[in-house]
């Protein structure tokens, strides 16, 4: 298996940034775009980038949002992206405290099943401990097995299944 290393997004990746995007359109997903902030909005790579930059200290990110860090997972061999993953700093709003948790992530359509999901979280994790968050809620859909997976293999302890819009999620918590 591939190692990977979750960076913030710079120009360098611009055009493998949109091309990730364009993968995301194509699919057939139903959680496109999760943990990738703003990405689907932008008409660029350089806005996203722009626009991860201000998020990520509470005096700059827009108000009414939650400061986050995105991060692009890139395969170090060919330095190519296969995944994008987000840290919200904390969840003190109705939607993150219920459902959306400190972090979504994505992997690119292509690059799926191949551990890189659970090694970008693992990665999260270490971020979460920098800021001294102690207890991350992750959530996914009821039938999303594949990131249930994932969140257990990272010590996701299972709390409750809540109802978003008609549809269940199953909330876990992982200690750091």
């Amino acid at each position: 298996m591939s190692n990977i290393k979750l960076m913030e997004p710079t120009t360098d990746y611009e055009e493998d940034i949109w091309q990730f995007r364009e993968e995301i359109i194509a699919s057939k997903d139903k959680d496109k775009f999760a943990g990738c902030g703003n990405l689907e909005q932008c008409s660029s790579a350089r806005e996203w980038i722009d626009t991860v930059r201000l998020f990520k200290n509470a005096e700059t990110c827009p108000e009414g949002r939650v400061p986050a860090n995105c991060y692009i997972a890139v395969r170090e061999e060919d330095n190519r992206i296969v995944g994008v993953i987000d840290l919200r700093h904390h969840i003190n709003t109705p939607i993150l405290s219920t459902w959306g948790g400190h972090m979504g992530y994505y992997v690119r359509p292509g690059e799926r099943g191949k551990g890189y999901a659970k090694k970008m979280v693992r990665q999260n994790l270490q971020h979460c401990k920098a800021l001294h968050i102690e207890k991350v809620m992750i959530t996914c859909d009821t039938d999303n097995l594949a990131s249930e997976k994932v969140i257990i293999a990272n010590g996701g302890v299972f709390e409750k299944t809540v109802e978003v819009d008609g549809d269940l999620m199953k909330r876990y918590w992982i200690s750091i």
